[in-house]
């Protein structure tokens, strides 16, 4: 009498898994894009030319194979100054978020206070302090498409 393999398995119905909660990937894109900030503030304190890539997955037109490149990718900063005297914004997408009513800028000083700013901001996200402008703000809005009209 042989037994079978599948009874040494530990066999169950289906446990319901609960959605995740979409908070915690927006506030991991943001604390990811502050890092970027980070970056882009070290190569200014630094006097060295910021570059990033993304990775693509393309397809050889000549062999049919995929293969992931590396291209470069355009980061705006979110920092600007007026006569050496530096301000930060928090952008969601391209739009600044107001942190206070009528208020979107982050009074810094001295550019060499701008990395620890982004230090703070990223900590705020960490906690769930942005999460009300996170779930407020709309991703980009799909065209409707066109109706077509009844055929004859």
């Amino acid at each position: 009498m042989t037994t079978s393999i599948l009874n040494s398995l530990k066999v169950i119905a289906r446990p319901t898994i609960e959605p995740k909660n979409p908070i915690i990937g927006k506030r991991l894109k943001l604390i990811d894009r502050l890092d970027e900030q980070a970056e882009l503030v070290q190569c200014l304190l630094e006097g060295k030319p910021y570059e990033a890539y993304r990775e693509r997955t393309i397809k050889d037109p000549q062999t049919g194979e995929r293969k992931k490149v590396r291209k470069p990718k355009v980061v705006r900063p979110w920092y600007y100054d007026s006569d050496d005297h530096y301000y930060f914004e928090v952008r969601i997408g391209t739009q600044p978020i107001e942190l206070q009513k009528g208020k979107p800028a982050i009074d810094v000083g001295e550019k060499a206070k701008l990395p620890a700013v982004i230090e703070t901001l990223t900590k705020a996200v960490e906690n769930g302090e942005l999460d009300t402008f996170l779930l407020a703000a709309q991703g980009p809005k799909k065209k409707a498409k066109p109706a077509t009209p009844p055929s004859k």
